[in-house]
């Protein structure tokens, strides 16, 4: 009998109590920084992507939802791009391993958490409706790395000349100390 009494103050302790039930579509729960949502493509600042199409994303996806078609760019045939870039929202389990895996920072997870669509197509992102959303999510973008052959590059290798660093593999390394 003690027991059924035990049981009934607590019931009417937190039936005057304030409720925290969320009334979830006007109100939001604010998610922490680390939170994964759907994945989106980035560029970088003056509005080139920064995908290079390396297929490393598609490799780490457990579940295979990512797929990527490279190519190279005419007359240049060490730079590469995604040509086609492909991502299924739906077999998606929000891992984050694809971001992990890209060298150049081209993924990221936007705070994207309710997706929902009364046709199931309309989850299959491809390579534009991916970079649109990592450019509302994601406004302020990186620079652009200095690639060798661009005016960058030549001030990094002024800089790295008059610091005594090789600037050809021809070039013997100047150690500290030694007289060349």
């Amino acid at each position: 009998f003690v027991e059924i009494l035990k049981g009934l103050a607590l019931t009417f302790r937190h039936l005057f109590a304030r409720s925290v039930t969320l009334q979830y579509p006007k109100e939001k729960r604010i998610l922490p920084a680390g939170s994964r949502g759907i994945m989106s493509l980035l560029r970088y600042a003056d509005g080139t992507e920064r995908c290079v199409g390396c297929s490393l994303c598609e490799i780490a996806c457990p579940s295979n939802v990512i797929k990527v078609i490279s190519a190279e760019e005419e007359g240049q045939p060490l730079k590469r791009y995604a040509k086609e870039y492909t991502f299924d929202v739906t077999r998606c389990v929000f891992c984050g391993f694809c971001v992990e895996a890209c060298p150049v920072d081209a993924l990221a997870m936007t705070p994207v958490y309710e997706y929902a669509v009364y046709d199931k197509r309309d989850l299959f992102f491809d390579k534009e409706k991916l970079l649109a959303m990592g450019d509302r999510y994601f406004p302020v973008q990186a620079k652009k790395p200095a690639y060798i052959g661009s005016c960058e590059s030549q001030l990094f290798l002024l800089t790295a000349k008059a610091k005594g660093y090789p600037t050809k593999a021809s070039e013997p390394l100047a150690l500290p100390g030694r007289a060349r």
